[in-house]
């Protein structure tokens, strides 16, 4: 992962079209357009899983399904807790048949109407299975895999630090945040905890901060107004030992002026 940040590759998100979609046909054909360019630009594709708590593919099925091709240093994998055992492990097979070597472990955001991993499901004693013991699950099972974990600033430092430690022991070894807006101390503290930890900084790209409001901890308005491209031009300065993952990324506007921002 570090060879990402040397390189200066960008981490695009994409996410896989929701499986209740109206127009499957033509959210496949974005996906397929989106993955091609990203790919062809040279950059790693990030694939969601179920982004929001909304039930959507996963991004091996798509990649399976519209014959996609994958360069192992170009894909990561997000996977998170709420999947019965049989569906990630077949994720999991999935993926390194693909070829797929980097995963983000998170714990996620589910629905009433998902499954969720059960202690007894992965042989680990604890009262409810979150990214630390999925870590410790693929590390044990799937040890070719090399595994990313998240990193929330805005959390009580104390706890987000502890918690990072029991990732980092259960076999992360990176590590991508939620997303910063600015010079942020907590961010600062991290990096300077973990020096030699690759750290990916999330650059929020869509122009609606106010969907940030839960994850911030304070209320965005609707109508504030926000830059995504000025906010990642501001991140690459203060920040140049990191890489950059951008989310909600404008292909029309925004995606043709990245190039020219971290280079």
């Amino acid at each position: 992962m570090k060879s990402h940040i040397d390189d200066k590759r960008y981490h695009i998100e994409i996410i896989p079209p929701k499986q209740n979609t109206e127009d499957i046909e033509g959210d496949l054909e974005k996906f397929a357009e989106k993955y091609t360019r990203v790919m062809e630009d040279g950059y790693c594709i990030c694939l969601t899983d179920n982004a929001m708590g909304r039930k959507a593919f996963q991004g091996t099925e798509m990649i399976t399904e519209l014959e996609l091709p994958v360069n192992p240093d170009q894909v990561m994998l997000h996977l998170n807790t709420f999947h019965s055992k049989a569906n990630l492990d077949e994720i999991l097979n999935t993926a390194k048949d693909l070829g797929i070597k980097y995963i983000l472990v998170v714990s996620g955001d589910g629905a009433p109407d998902m499954s969720r991993l059960e202690p007894k499901d992965i042989g680990i004693d604890c009262v409810t299975v979150t990214s630390v013991e999925l870590c410790k699950y693929i590390r044990a099972n799937y040890p070719d895999f090399i595994l990313g974990v998240a990193f929330n600033p805005y959390e009580p430092p104390e706890a987000e630090f502890a918690k990072m430690e029991r990732k980092l022991a259960a076999g992360a070894s990176f590590i991508i945040t939620q997303p910063i807006l600015g010079k942020n101390e907590v961010f600062d503290q991290l990096l300077a905890k973990y020096p030699e930890i690759p750290t990916i900084a999330e650059a929020w790209m869509s122009k609606k901060a106010y969907l940030l409001s839960d994850v911030v901890g304070y209320e965005i308005p609707t109508d504030a107004d926000y830059d995504g491209i000025a906010t990642l031009k501001e991140l690459v300065k203060n920040y140049p030992q990191c890489g950059f993952y951008l989310s909600l990324i404008g292909y029309k506007t925004q995606y043709p002026l990245i190039g020219e921002i971290w280079k």
